[in-house]
């Protein structure tokens, strides 16, 4: 661990710190940019249709990954809260507002059970909360939160608004968590992770500018785990966040409860595009016996080290979202 920065040095580097990890991912060079600037590329895995605004250099926002902007595709994340307490208890309140008219949006697409998926993960990827906020009449929406760790944290909007041709939108704002900031370092690649005594083991790699498919498969005390619970409207929620620049990608399940096809465990099937080479941390959400939890992968996109080979066969299309 490094030694624990003050606060006050803190939030003076705080955005020199984000500036820099923005650099990282334009360092990383991201494959697959769409060739027409009036077509966004999102880090989830599909194109979204670039809503006309007065904003100089949209076509070359549209190369970024999802989650690395607080305005894109016609809307902005309005962060109200940016800074909570290390271990407090808080509430998160933000908006989505449309550039067009400088309103909240007030209508969604609901998508999984959710108008909006909201993220929070820190800077070096060691926590991760996937909230719940609830909106108001006015479009303001708000969740109570608790942050372990002091330091840099991105919080992310992920939604499609519910107009005509609208595609989904991953929008990314900056929350500073106040106290003795201790950086971890990213946790070595394992194939199996154990969390609230389930082992998990994902089979499967990465990607860079290429759909594959990541397996999953949950067993407890030895014994894989057949009655997964559907949670928001799958039998799992994967998230994968790029390291460095924390580059957003939302993949969502081969298969959903009661299509006739789709198991409920112990395997869950998901189709992921990497935005570019690089290492990447992955955030399994699943239900079993009434409660979620998360197991947390690090791997590598685009030849590393210890990379498993995706699956032969492979033809699935991209599912991210």
């Amino acid at each position: 661990m490094q030694t624990g920065l003050k606060i006050t040095a803190f939030a003076a580097g705080l955005a020199a710190t984000f500036g820099s990890a923005y650099a990282v991912g334009g360092a990383l060079d991201p494959v697959a940019a769409p060739k027409e600037p009036s077509h966004q590329e999102s880090g989830e895995g599909h194109g979204e249709k670039e809503r006309p605004t007065a904003e100089e250099g949209a076509g070359e926002a549209s190369r970024l990954p999802g989650g690395l902007q607080v305005s894109q595709g016609g809307f902005t994340l309005d962060l109200d809260t940016t800074r909570v307490d290390a271990g407090e208890p808080a509430e998160l309140r933000f908006a989505v507002v449309d550039d067009d008219t400088s309103r909240n949006v007030t209508a969604f697409r609901r998508e999984h059970g959710k108008e909006l998926h909201l993220i929070v993960a820190s800077s070096d990827l060691a926590t991760y909360r996937h909230l719940h906020p609830e909106r108001a009449a006015d479009g303001t929406w708000s969740t109570p939160v608790e942050l372990p760790e002091a330091g840099g944290y991105r919080v992310f909007a992920d939604f499609t608004p519910d107009e005509k041709n609208a595609e989904g939108v991953t929008l990314g704002a900056d929350l500073a968590v106040s106290g003795d900031a201790r950086p971890e370092p990213l946790p070595e690649a394992e194939r199996t992770v154990t969390v609230d005594g389930y082992e998990v083991t994902l089979a499967g790699a990465l990607r860079p500018g290429a759909g594959s498919e990541l397996k999953l498969e949950v067993e407890k005390d030895g014994r894989p785990v057949t009655d997964l619970q559907p949670y928001l409207g799958a039998y799992g929620h994967l998230v994968a966040l790029r390291a460095g620049d924390l580059a957003y990608l939302h993949v969502h399940p081969n298969g959903e409860p009661g299509d006739g096809r789709t198991e409920s465990g112990p395997e869950v099937s998901f189709t992921a595009t990497a935005p570019s080479k690089g290492a990447y941390r992955l955030f399994l959400d699943f239900r079993h016996e009434g409660k979620v939890r998360t197991a947390a992968f690090t791997v590598h996109a685009g030849g590393a080290a210890h990379e498993e080979p995706a699956p032969e066969g492979d033809e699935s299309a991209d599912h991210g979202h």
